[in-house]
């Protein structure tokens, strides 16, 4: 878990400051598959915090999202989408 938590905190550092590198640099990222992957999951959690936010009534936070969704659907969300890959 550690690992992909610094991946995204890298990422989203990058992506926060485009001015940081060059427009090149920004382009290869964007169109890698791990960024790709990383915006996938991005939009699961990000789903999983409007559904979660909804049943509790109030704004959850995407800290709360994304630890929850972490250890609730992370690993089959993976299996399920490295099987849809597959295909």
């Amino acid at each position: 878990m550690s690992l992909g938590f610094n991946l995204v905190c890298v990422i989203v550092y990058h992506m926060s400051n485009p001015a940081r590198e060059p427009s090149s640099a920004s382009d290869l990222l964007k169109n890698s598959s791990l960024y790709r992957e990383f915006q996938a999951e991005r939009e699961e959690i990000l789903k999983h915090k409007w559904i979660e936010s909804e049943k509790a009534g109030r704004d959850i936070g995407f800290e709360q999202a994304l630890t929850d969704w972490i250890i609730k659907h992370r690993s089959s969300w993976r299996k399920n989408r490295q099987t849809t890959m597959a295909n």
